[in-house]
């Protein structure tokens, strides 16, 4: 590895960093763009051992994963207004829930915990630590059962064709 691929060993994301600086102090001063570089050459630097390689072995289906995602996002978003709309008449039944796991590629739990986050009405609240089970909360469910088989038909399941 050349010198300048050891200084800056991922430049898409130290040129996202300096973005990303520059955009959030809203100032091209020299002080900030000095700042910036700073970052977007030490961050990297700092966070090598932390970043793992993953290997995709179908790519076709992260197209359809991420279009699931995207749908789930819109359907859930309105769901959940919903729900808040029709409070007063309609309390929702939310609830933990725990799900086990077959998926245990560090990568896609990592992107498993990205789509909980992201998907409205779900919130990724504790995985066991063999990672054989992960606890939700779900702002409304009425059948666990029909969740959890749903939860990994369209998620785990995806996932794991996808990094395993």
């Amino acid at each position: 590895m050349t010198l300048l691929g050891r200084l800056v060993p991922v430049p898409l994301l130290s040129a996202a960093l300096l973005a990303l600086w520059l955009a959030l102090a809203r100032s091209l001063s020299p002080g900030q763009i000095a700042l910036g570089l700073a970052l977007a050459f030490a961050i990297p630097l700092l966070t090598t051992p932390l970043r793992v390689k993953a290997r995709v072995r179908r790519p076709l289906i992260v197209v359809r994963f991420i279009a699931t995602v995207a749908f789930d996002v819109l359907a859930s978003s309105f769901e959940v207004a919903w729900g808040v709309v029709a409070w007063p008449w309609r309390q929702p039944r939310s609830s933990f829930v725990v799900i086990p796991l077959e998926l245990r590629d560090p990568v896609g739990l990592a992107a498993l915990a990205m789509v909980t986050t992201v998907v409205p009405g779900t919130v990724w609240s504790e995985i066991a630590l063999d990672r054989s089970r992960l606890m939700l909360h779900v702002w409304n469910v009425t059948e666990q059962d029909i969740f959890i088989r749903r939860f990994k038909a369209r998620y785990e399941q995806p996932l794991q064709e996808i990094f395993e």
